[in-house]
């Protein structure tokens, strides 16, 4: 979803709106999941997070990251659920149930990838020089040595482009880690 689809959802365009729907709903729900191992309380979650987004999209950033912001939400709406879950000795059995029968490496590997796909979103956004010396050192493995020989730089304008790089990047994905970690207690 570029920022011109959310323009037209801030302006309350319904096109836009199940364009949205369409490229997260199902991330969403994968995410829910995740937390609560409950195919209907993470279809609930999704009905939620995309109800919040319509009635607050006047207060979206059109350059904003569409997906961060549908995950801050998600993630803050499946805490409150499983605050009542904790409250509930049936409910948190049957959460324990579901864990149990639910748990796979798959799950896994699904939270790698949508990790994965969200910090290349942010590298791409990153200024072009920033993105090469990112991509240059972490794909290809170059030292900073090796990189500012091959784009004619220092080595000092190398370190502090891959700096800026990592900072940006942690900023993005703190919420991620701390969704990770709380599935891993969860598990």
């Amino acid at each position: 979803m570029d920022s011109r689809d959310i323009k037209r959802l801030i302006e309350g365009d319904e096109a836009a709106f199940r364009i949205a729907y369409e490229q997260f709903s199902e991330r969403v729900y994968r995410l829910a999941f995740r937390f609560l191992k409950d195919k209907e309380q993470s279809e609930e979650i999704v009905q939620e997070v995309f109800l919040n987004l319509w009635l607050s999209r006047c207060r979206l950033d059109e350059n904003g990251n569409m997906w961060l912001y549908l995950y801050v939400i998600a993630k803050r709406l499946c805490l409150n659920a499983l605050r009542e879950i904790h409250k509930s000795t049936d409910l948190f059995n049957r959460l324990l149930s579901n864990i149990k029968e639910a748990s796979n490496v798959t799950e896994e590997e699904i939270l790698a990838a949508d990790i994965g796909r969200l910090a290349e979103e942010i590298v791409s956004k990153l200024p072009k020089q920033q993105q090469l010396i990112f991509r240059l050192s972490r794909a290809e493995g170059l030292s900073h040595q090796e990189i500012a020989e091959r784009l004619s730089i220092s080595p000092n304008t190398v370190k502090n482009h891959m700096v800026e790089a990592l900072k940006t990047l942690r900023a993005h994905l703190k919420y991620t880690d701390l969704i990770y970690f709380i599935i891993l207690i969860f598990r």
